[in-house]
């Protein structure tokens, strides 16, 4: 059962920060979480996540049946999830990255994330920082999660939510 949707930054960021030659039982527990079938993906996000290095790289390439909820396919209901990404993508249109060519904003794969993250009501796991800023023309992550009343959660809170202790 799917309990948490993450963003690439979710997992790439911490392991930056924490690498798993240094945190091997952290990241072990990681990707048993991944190889679990707990966490949620869209093939956006999968195809960034990928590109992730090392042994936790692998276990991501390796669990993609696990991972990713591809549209059209499995018993999960893509037809909101299709929905709900068209609407986001016109609600937000003027903050999405693609469309405006600003950078450190939303871009069309975080509003994929999200919109998934809406159809399954789980929340979003990502390490992006809210912009906090009604007058701003860049929205991150957090932004829209608390707009669409998603949980927002870094990498910290999932980790306390699960019970992971290293």
């Amino acid at each position: 059962m799917k309990k948490h949707c993450f963003d690439t930054s979710g997992i790439s960021n911490p392991l930056e920060t924490m690498p798993e030659d240094i945190h091997e039982s952290a990241w072990a527990k990681i990707k048993a979480k991944i190889t679990s079938g707990e966490i949620a993906v869209t093939r956006e996000i999968f195809d960034e996540m990928v590109h992730i290095v090392g042994t936790v790289g692998q276990c991501i390439k390796d669990s993609e049946s696990e991972l990713l909820l591809e549209v059209g396919e499995g018993d999960w209901d893509h037809a909101t999830y299709t929905a709900e990404v068209a609407r986001m993508q016109v609600d937000y249109a003027d903050f999405i990255a693609e469309n405006t060519g600003r950078a450190g904003t939303v871009g069309l794969n975080d509003i994929s994330i999200i919109a998934l993250a809406k159809t399954l009501k789980l929340p979003v796991v990502s390490m992006e920082s809210a912009v906090n800023n009604d007058t701003s023309l860049k929205r991150r992550i957090p932004d829209i999660c608390k707009l669409e009343g998603i949980q927002h959660m870094y990498f910290s809170d999932y980790c306390r939510a699960e019970g992971l202790k290293f």
